[in-house]
């Protein structure tokens, strides 16, 4: 079983509670809104990671993030892009067995013609009294199951 941490919506505030979650994780995806740089550094401490670029991602170092990305986990074609509206301008390949995506701060899992649809939620700041959220995939040779984790904040 491969365990891949999502995380979303940082926005420069990467939670304890956050951290402690995604150990265990053998791929981390962050999937835009990122903040600082230095998010991505603590969680390289964890797991390798991918992630992608924002809308608030508009510092110079954010330029080096993709707008996609697709990635190849346990035998499965992962797709990830910021902002699921943005998909008729970057569809996901024909193989994708799932596409994991931002932006909404609003945690998602759904599934369509075999494919899933994943939005971990967010991770950083509380917007519009959303509940504080992130994703893990639990990937198998037969399947891949979707998990939102909701974080134990005050």
């Amino acid at each position: 079983m491969t365990v891949v941490g999502i995380i979303s919506d940082t926005h420069g505030l990467l939670r304890p509670e956050a951290l402690l979650a995604l150990r265990g994780s053998d791929h981390i995806l962050h999937a835009g809104d990122v903040g600082p740089p230095d998010i991505l550094e603590r969680l390289r401490e964890i797991a390798p990671v991918t992630a992608v670029r924002g809308n608030v991602d508009t510092d110079a170092w954010a330029d080096g993030l993709p707008l996609t990305a697709i990635l190849t986990v346990a035998g499965r074609v992962l797709y990830m892009i910021h902002d699921r509206s943005h998909l008729a301008l970057y569809p996901p390949p024909d193989d994708a067995a799932a596409v994991v995506f931002g932006h909404s701060h609003q945690a998602l899992i759904e599934r369509q013609d075999g494919v899933l649809f994943l939005n971990p939620g967010s991770a950083g700041p509380r917007r519009f009294r959303l509940p504080v959220t992130m994703a893990r995939l639990h990937i198998s040779a037969d399947k891949i199951e979707p998990e939102i984790v909701q974080l134990p904040i005050g």
